[in-house]
């Protein structure tokens, strides 16, 4: 039952004077009261509860008899009026009854009209006095002949834990607890307040998007405390550098945002300049030593980049990518849309560039080698995609194929990879080659049956052929992978699971797909040496992959003591620059491309 709806209760079980105050007569009331069972009083006490009845004009304050236990602070003050108690009233309270009720909208029909307030009582320096009760005090008013409050009955009980609790929850969503900077959400609200001020008294302000570069290398380098040290570093650099009322939030993840108030675009240059010299020039102290970083930075000013705080964060992120963009100045200020209109013309030029390739084959291949790890010998390549420009320069995936999978060509370019690898496992009986399939490629209703035509085609291929599926891919459609892996393997296609340990793959899941083999995320390969984090994870997919009868391949293995060590666990395969890089490989003479673009 709410504690509101108990107020009427609580008071028709009778109420009574404090034992200090002087005596009055009982306080008179025309409201009807439903009767009340024997023991109310005794289970508001045990829950509590403390009922009260007010006669706002005589100003008479009548309390239940359990007032000691409830507020033992204040049994032996003089709580018989609103005033008296009004005097307990703590500074920090936001409001108090009298406002409670004077505020409540509604008026009254006949049944009262519903309050409730939360408030501070300060027990008085007579008695000890001590830390403040917090109160929440529920109930009714009722009008008098002139429409107006005339009296109130109600409940309290002490919230004190709770309010505190509340306090420091309410603190934590505005302040990082890593690094004691405020926000994004509170950020927003200041910078709210200040778009807010009259225009003819208003000064811009600018944000500076401030992001350390590499983290993810950092963490998995030094480790993830050392990480969170230069975290808090950053911080603690970044509100030493700027004024006393300039303000430091935690943004996102590497990213805080500084606001710096009455300051113009040149001054907003100015300090992200500097910012960006003293957190570069001394490198930060952590407790496996000093490590040095960077960071590049995207500014906007307000109310000229921006006239909300959603529009103006906005901005600075766009800012900020392009301060990340290759070759680009660590310090960006926004300009209305030219970055936009610029990614858009660069990703306009990339997709004629990928439609080009495609008809003209300038899709081409690079093989890396996956060695056995007793011998070092060739076990087979994977097969990576490259694509040849006009001018002749060779373009690797991962500065085109974000752009193909927003633009629908990812598939075409799966497609003529897989053609050209097909093409190279009949030319060479003796070859075995895996190749990517990316999740646009997946999902295509038509890949099945184009794929089983091209193993027709290349008849004689299927069974020396691995196609890897990256691990986060099983999540989007779980049944349809699982279909396709069965499909396929009746053809003799072996599977691989890609990045093995980046998509947390229940070991349920991982049972019910028919997979060949799976790679180990080079990510978490590279710094098993230096990483216990690494080397556990690493040894725990290790275990759980013999266990389910799969052969494992280790990426990124880039020296002789991670290969030693990873032999030791029972890894089957390497892949990494110790082994060899991907070279270009010549076609063999081919067929007609199976798909061409009109």
């Amino acid at each position: 039952m709410q504690l509101r709806h108990l107020a009427d209760k609580a008071v028709s079980t009778g109420l009574q004077e404090p034992a200090s105050s002087p005596a009055a007569a009982p306080i008179q009331t025309t409201e009807p009261r439903q009767p009340a069972g024997p023991d109310a009083l005794d289970i508001f006490a045990s829950i509590g509860m403390l009922a009260y009845e007010w006669d706002i004009v005589t100003d008479r304050l009548g309390w239940g008899d359990n007032l000691a236990e409830v507020l033992p602070g204040f049994a032996d003050v003089d709580l018989s009026s609103g005033r008296a108690y009004g005097e307990r009233l703590g500074a920090q309270s936001a409001t108090s009854r009298f406002d409670a009720i004077v505020t409540a909208t509604g008026s009254d029909d006949g049944n009262g009209v519903l309050f409730n307030a939360i408030y501070a009582l300060a027990p008085p320096r007579e008695t000890g006095g001590g830390p403040l009760v917090w109160i929440e005090d529920c109930g009714k008013w009722f009008a008098g002949r002139d429409g107006r409050p005339c009296r109130a009955h109600g409940v309290v009980r002490v919230i004190t834990e709770r309010h505190e609790m509340e306090r420091r929850m309410t603190r934590s969503a505005q302040f990082d607890a890593l690094t004691g900077a405020m926000s994004r959400a509170l950020l927003a609200e200041h910078s709210l307040r200040l778009l807010g001020q009259p225009e003819k008294t208003r000064k811009p302000f600018a944000i500076l998007l401030v992001a350390l570069e590499n983290l993810f290398a950092l963490n998995r380098t030094y480790g993830y405390d050392a990480g969170d040290e230069i975290i808090v570093g950053l911080a603690s650099r970044l509100r030493s550098n700027v004024r006393v009322n300039d303000l430091v939030a935690r943004y996102a993840g590497n990213k805080f945002a500084v606001l710096l108030e009455n300051c113009d675009v040149e001054q907003a240059k100015s300090t992200g300049q500097r910012l960006i010299e003293v957190i570069a020039q001394t490198p930060f102290t952590t407790e496996i030593g000093s490590i040095s970083v960077s960071a590049r930075i995207g500014a906007v000013v307000a109310p000229r980049d921006g006239r909300s705080p959603a529009v103006l964060f906005q901005h600075a992120e766009e800012a900020l990518d392009a301060a990340r963009q290759r070759n680009a100045q660590r310090l960006v200020c926004y300009a209305t849309s030219l970055a936009r209109d610029n990614g858009r013309l660069h990703a306009l030029q990339i997709s004629d560039s990928v439609v080009s390739a495609l008809n003209e084959r300038r899709v081409e291949l690079a093989f890396q080698p996956i060695v056995q790890a007793q011998t070092g010998q060739t076990a087979f390549y994977e097969a990576l995609l490259r694509v040849r420009l006009a001018d002749g320069s060779i373009v690797v995936p991962g500065d085109i194929l974000p752009i193909a999978e927003k633009s629908g060509l990812v598939r075409l370019l799966d497609q003529r990879v897989l053609e050209l690898a097909l093409a190279q496992l009949r030319a060479d009986p003796s070859l075995r080659i895996s190749v990517n399939a990316s999740v646009a490629t997946l999902h295509d209703p038509e890949w099945p049956e184009w794929l089983a035509n091209a193993t027709r085609v290349y008849a004689g291929v299927a069974d020396r052929l691995t196609i890897e599926i990256t691990e986060t891919t099983l999540i989007d459609d779980f049944d349809k992978t699982r279909q396709l892996i069965t499909d396929c393997k009746r053809q003799g296609i072996k599977f691989a699971m890609d990045d093995f340990g980046a998509g947390h793959t229940s070991f349920r899941n991982l049972r019910l797909l028919d997979f060949d083999f799976v790679k180990i995320d080079g990510v978490f390969v590279q710094n098993i040496i230096k990483s216990q984090d690494d080397r556990f994870f690493v040894r725990t997919l290790t275990d759980l992959a013999r266990h389910l009868g799969l052969k494992i391949v280790a990426e990124w293995v880039e020296d002789e003591e991670t290969a030693q060590l990873l032999q030791g666990w029972g890894v089957d395969y390497f892949q990494g620059s110790l082994y060899g890089s991907a070279v270009m490989v010549a076609a063999p003479g081919e067929s007609q491309p199976l798909a061409r673009l009109a």
